[in-house]
């Protein structure tokens, strides 16, 4: 599928006000600093859609873009980030728990995960609860450029393996790299395929 057009169309706390209408949305999320922004604008190639920073924490909205008029691609907020504060870490949880489990047009949510490390129990949390309250969700892992094939092919099998104890199925897996684009083709046309069968 190729990115013909990226717009962006609203930023909101809260999922009632999200756009109306049945056109399906594909959310992006992952801890602080995952690289969720730069993957949004590789894969859009609109370098500036998704706002980046060097500070983690930045996204604090669920932010809808419209892609080639014909589906949603979601920037839902980091989670996990300590130097909120409580308060803030609380209101942020609300935030993606209420878009989560209460937006009907979610048809995929892509959960983002830097490849360099180990595997993370907020992370595995994270799909854990995402598993027992249904929700469709695919693993991309990313900042591949950042380590050696090898490296990466041990640490997907260690996330796997570890998977593996509480999931009798894992949920698809994709790569990616926002310096390289790699992985670019394979996500769009994963959610080409998705919309297909729609």
């Amino acid at each position: 599928m190729e990115v013909k057009t990226a717009r962006f169309v609203i930023s909101n706390t809260d999922v009632r006000k999200c756009p109306e209408g049945i056109l399906p949305e594909y959310a992006f999320i992952g801890r602080s600093n995952v690289g969720k922004s730069s993957l949004i604008n590789m894969i859009t190639q609109h370098k500036g859609l998704a706002l980046t920073s060097q500070k983690p924490g930045k996204t604090q909205l669920i932010n809808h873009f419209i892609i080639n008029n014909e589906w949603y691609l979601v920037d839902l907020p980091g989670y996990g980030y300590a130097q909120r504060g409580k308060s803030g870490r609380e209101n942020i949880k609300r935030i993606i728990e209420n878009y989560i489990l209460g937006r009907k047009q979610l048809t995929n949510l892509f959960v983002l995960i830097d490849c360099r490390h180990e595997p993370l129990e907020i992370d595995l949390k994270f799909m854990e609860w995402l598993g027992e309250n249904g929700i469709p969700f695919s693993v991309i892992f990313t900042k591949i450029d950042k380590i050696s094939k090898s490296r990466l092919n041990k640490n997907m099998e260690i996330y796997k393996n570890i998977m593996y104890e509480a999931w009798e199925d894992l949920p698809p897996m994709l790569t990616s790299s926002a310096e390289t684009r790699e992985g670019k083709e394979e996500i769009l046309d994963y959610i080409h395929k998705i919309n297909k069968s729609l």
